[in-house]
């Protein structure tokens, strides 16, 4: 650790929805930065505008918020350092690439798009691949090999032209990741990567490098994917001049598919039945429809304590963690280099924990939107004991109704299977004299309901599952539900014997 005050981004592009794997990347820099006591900032990297889609950035900034990943510089927050919009920073990353082109570690290259898919199709005709690197950049259309009058003519003349790094030959660039350890490259095994582009934007290699300096980033903590790209930018820091005050690298693991090999993607999800991004996403070209955890009813804690030990651990058999706990716990030693595996019922598993642990009045405001779409105008207290009985069968709030929907409408039908086993001919008429019971009952509570229904079966000598069954085949439409005296409390006296009645009168 630099003695510099911790800064960390995290520096999504808006051309989608944010994958979970983006999102746990925000996580581990929020983490990161919150342990050093430091800044988790939101940088937005829209250089490539032909990939720019309509409303990525609101969701990338609404699903950081779900998370309770909130930066504390960004789009919309402020600060310092800003703007946090690359497309809003482009005369700084123009001023760095014509200072990397006069020091001679870049260079300007007017190769057209036809010209280049040319010599592309010449290797591939020989088995080979094309790369534009210190091999092949003396053969072609750039500043390198042009003289000083001619690159002049060309820029007056306003033919379109990129600026590539000069990779230098046969250096070796060794860096210690965070995560990795020591890592080594070859220049030899590079190519000369665009920094600037035709249409006046930069690459993300010019654009992320200017801005983590200027920004004063101390550590770059991001994908695995991201790993090739170090050497040439710890070369541009080098040849920018900014070595000793350059970020240290960690790059995290992969998060895999379920079964089988490669990373967790979209494809799978839909395959498998499970959400790949936080929030819903509606495509705005297609249309087509994503599904996102918190729509599918995932709690944000659930999700972030599932990400969290997606590549890092604490070292101990705990597996449940507050954000407080995790801040605490976070290290960048404990993160894994092999890739992590998803796997989706262990999603579930972390949900089930978390809804458990809700207040029932949470859990009943939750539910009460769902009740009114199905319109039902039930009473806060009423939802909060009905939530209470039934939460421990439940992952998610959606679960709530496939429980408790006797507590709210009366059964239409019911079970075949407990009718033939459990109605006899003299239920009618056990059943007629339990409603008589009921009605002489003057406190309608469970346990004194309870109380009165065991001593009468005492009294009758009749055996308790010979009328528990029928009541709550008449009250739910099955065998299965809460406790019985529970149910008849909170559907209320007067619901309780018409159900009764109503049992009599379909089965008969």
């Amino acid at each position: 650790m630099n003695s510099r005050k911790v800064r960390v981004r995290f520096a999504p592009s808006p051309t989608g929805p944010l994958h979970m794997g983006g999102v746990r990347t925000a996580l581990f820099n929020y983490l990161f930065a919150k342990k050093h006591g430091g800044d988790f900032l939101l940088r937005i990297e829209d250089t490539d505008q032909a990939r720019y889609v309509q409303g990525a950035e609101e969701y990338i900034i609404e699903a950081l918020s779900w998370c309770g990943l909130n930066p504390v510089e960004g789009p919309g927050i402020g600060g310092g350092f800003g703007p946090y919009r690359q497309s809003e920073r482009k005369e700084i990353y123009r001023q760095y690439a014509q200072q990397l082109v006069e020091r001679g570690n870049a260079y300007y290259a007017f190769d057209t798009p036809e010209e280049l898919d040319q010599l592309r199709a010449a290797a591939e005709a020989e088995k080979q691949v094309f790369s534009y690197d210190l091999h092949t950049r003396g053969k072609l259309n750039n500043s390198l090999n042009l003289s000083a009058a001619e690159v002049e003519q060309k820029i007056t003349m306003g033919e379109p032209r990129i600026i590539r790094f000069k990779m230098p030959e046969n250096t070796d660039v060794i860096e210690k990741d965070l995560i990795r350890g020591e890592v080594k490259f070859n220049t030899n095994q590079l190519d000369d990567k665009v920094l600037f582009k035709a249409d006046g934007m930069p690459t993300y290699h010019l654009a992320n490098v200017v801005d983590d300096h200027l920004m004063q980033i101390t550590h770059v903590i991001r994908g695995e994917e991201w790993l090739p790209s170090m050497p040439l930018h710890i070369l541009l820091y080098e040849a920018l001049g900014w070595s000793e005050t350059r970020p240290q690298f960690a790059h995290l693991p992969l998060i895999l598919k379920p079964t089988g090999k490669g990373k967790l993607s979209k494809r799978d999800g839909d395959k498998m039945g499970f959400p790949v991004f936080p929030l819903k996403w509606t495509d705005p070209k297609t249309g087509d429809v994503s599904r996102g955890y918190r729509e599918d009813g995932y709690f944000p804690e659930a999700f972030v304590n599932l990400l969290a030990l997606l590549g890092w651990n604490a070292g101990t058999e705990q597996e449940f963690f507050t954000m407080d706990e995790l801040i605490s716990e976070f290290s960048l030693e404990r993160v894994v280099k092999a890739g992590a595996r998803f796997d989706p019922e262990k999603a579930k598993w972390f949900n089930r924990h978390y809804f458990q642990q809700k207040d029932d009045a949470v859990l009943a405001a939750a539910f009460r939107p769902l009740l009114a779409e199905k319109g039902i105008d039930a009473s806060e207290e009423r939802v909060v004991k009905v939530v209470g009985i039934v939460k421990e069968r439940c992952e998610f709030v959606a679960e709530l109704w496939e429980q408790s929907d006797y507590f709210f409408v009366a059964p239409e039908s019911y079970d075949d299977k407990t009718v033939k086993k459990k109605w006899k001919e003299d239920t009618p008429e056990k059943l007629q004299e339990i409603t008589a019971l009921f009605q002489s009952i003057e406190q309608w509570d469970a346990a004194i309901i309870k109380e009165a229904f065991s001593n009468f079966m005492n009294e009758k000598g009749w055996g308790f599952g010979v009328v528990m069954v029928p009541i709550r085949l008449a009250l739910v439409g099955t065998s299965a539900g809460a406790d019985l005296f529970d149910i008849c409390e909170i559907i209320g006296k007067t619901e309780t014997i018409s159900r009764i009645q109503k049992a009599i009168a379909k089965i008969g």
